[in-house]
């Protein structure tokens, strides 16, 4: 359920994973960096000012440069037809020019053309005007074209979807129904694309771009699934890399059905963890002075939305889905349990029918490239009894909040019509420049084995540890201690010494307190998961 950098931290549609894609060759020996001061003369790419604001995912480019790449559908026949990459750009403006660097926000889906003018001010200025900072929406998303969407009616019916958790065969019966018929419309629009829809073809694409930008190496900063286009970039072309930062990081071998299941317990966790917050400040929220009180009052929520929907709209899984975000980081939790207490305290349903959005064009469209790249990357069960002997086993095991959820919301992989073949093996050459690898130890939606896997995988790495923290995203989010050190590597190579396990750790901040709660960083800024 990754669609990570934010899905449902956006607070919006349902469930997640991460995922890889077609053959990837072994890892092949790095080249020595070269010097980065002098930029190579772009070519290929006709820069435009950027519309103050994007009319397609209604993001702020002001201030930004954009431009438009044509790359083979097929990398493999480069002559063959193209589809179209839309770019954006933030221009260096320090003497000491320190290359490109791509950004990815996660997904897979995210957009991504709003991400330079995040990283510009969110970074410290020196460190920030030494790059040409470079966003860009990954085919099938967003303003590149063909833009994708399935079946719309597959996340919004018009009405509240059914209960993600099925109350007997015929209602599971049904929800599997809705995931065939959604991948066979994306099978009947967009059939001569889908074969080329895998992170491998999203790598081919970045190292298309970095040619366009007239550039021997590029420098990457990657959240979320974004982690593992950055290592899958890495495996391919390790001579191209300069620097790298993977914030949040995806497992390599759960791709992709492991890792959902690995994200039901996690995320069992973490609303665990949100509803024993939530019990700690009973005066304020009155849902019960015990974690297990707290989830009896969701209980009971869930189950009057589910005899009465509110407005005919919000049922137990749109409920769902506004919560969903709460598992990915500590930021909504203040202004959701306002809402939960509203809706059983108060009976007053007005702040969750604000809190609560209808999928829009652009989560239609992230929701479809999420399930084009997943589904593509690697092998998925095609017996529907698998699926529902391990939601059923993890059920009933008590990791209820996002199991069924999770399981619908990559339900389409079981009837894709593109087989996903086995992720081929990731790894860095020992040639490899060091990459900077950051991750929260609570992380729910990519769990801390995953950068321990990947740390191992490429032995070059450096991995930076968030003790205690929980939230999915943790690069420019306002922890001082990771942030220094972020920009630290970005700005002078800097990193941490090389020692069995993490190589640093950083403490995690409190937790927010009932009044507080704003948003921050990329988990506020670039939601995408969900």
């Amino acid at each position: 359920m990754l669609n990570d950098a934010g899905r449902r931290a956006a607070a919006g549609t349902a469930a997640a994973a991460v995922a890889l894609g077609a053959a990837i060759g072994t890892p092949a020996a790095a080249t020595a960096l070269p010097a980065p001061e002098t930029a190579l003369k772009p070519r290929g790419l006709a820069w435009r000012p950027c519309p103050a604001k994007d009319p397609v995912e209604g993001a702020r480019l002001k201030g930004l440069q954009c431009a438009s790449l044509r790359v083979p559908l097929d990398h493999a026949r480069p002559d063959g037809e193209k589809i179209t990459l839309e770019l954006t750009r933030a221009r260096h403006t320090a003497r000491e020019f320190r290359g490109v660097a791509l950004l990815n926000r996660g997904g897979p889906g995210a957009h991504g053309r709003d991400l330079p003018a995040f990283f510009r001010k969110s970074l410290p200025k020196k460190v920030a005007a030494s790059y040409d900072w470079i966003g860009f929406d990954p085919r099938g998303v967003g303003a590149s074209r063909p833009e994708l969407i399935c079946d719309p009616a597959y996340q919004d019916p018009g009405r509240a979807r059914p209960d993600a958790i099925p109350a007997n065969a015929a209602e599971e019966g049904a929800w599997v129904a809705r995931a065939r018929a959604y991948a066979d419309d994306c099978a009947r629009k967009y059939g001569k694309v889908l074969p080329h829809m895998g992170t491998a073809d999203g790598a081919r694409d970045m190292d298309a771009i970095r040619r366009a930008l007239g550039q021997r190496k590029i420098s990457y900063f990657g959240y979320s699934y974004g982690t593992y286009l950055g290592a899958v970039y890495a495996t391919m072309y390790p001579g191209r890399v300069r620097r790298m930062v993977l914030d949040s990081i995806v497992k390599p071998s759960g791709v992709w059905y492991q890792d959902n299941l690995d994200q039901n317990v996690a995320f069992e966790k973490r609303i665990r963890a949100y509803f024993a917050w939530i019990a700690r400040h009973h005066k304020v929220y009155r849902l019960g002075k015990t974690g297990r009180k707290v989830a009896a009052s969701y209980a009971r929520a869930r189950a009057a939305l589910t005899a009465k929907p509110i407005d005919g709209k919000i049922g137990p899984s749109e409920l769902d889905d506004v919560f969903l975000s709460d598992g990915y980081a500590d930021y909504s939790w203040p202004a959701h349990a306002r809402v939960l207490s509203a809706l059983v305290v108060r009976h007053d349903a007005g702040p969750l029918r604000k809190a609560w959005r209808p999928p829009g064009r652009l989560d239609q469209n992230n929701y479809t490239v999420y399930n084009a790249v997943g589904c593509r990357d690697a092998a998925w069960p095609r017996d529907w009894a698998r699926w529902h002997a391990d939601s059923e086993r993890l059920y009933r095991r008590g990791y209820r909040f996002e199991t069924w959820g999770n399981t619908w919301y990559n339900a389409p992989c079981a009837f894709w019509p593109v087989q996903g073949g086995p992720p081929s093996r990731l790894g860095g050459a020992s040639a490899l420049p060091p990459i900077l690898l950051v991750q929260a130890t609570g992380d729910a939606a990519t769990p801390y084995p995953g950068a321990l896997e990947t740390h191992r995988r490429f032995p070059t790495s450096r991995l930076l540890v968030q003790a205690g923290g929980h939230n999915h995203g943790v690069s420019l989010s306002g922890d001082g201690c990771v942030d220094r050190r972020v920009a630290a590597y970005l700005g002078s190579g800097a990193l941490p010494a090389s020692r069995p396990g993490p190589d640093a750790k950083c403490e995690a901040g409190p937790l927010p307190e009932p009044a507080s709660g704003k948003r921050r960083g990329i988990a506020g800024e670039a939601a995408a998961h969900r």
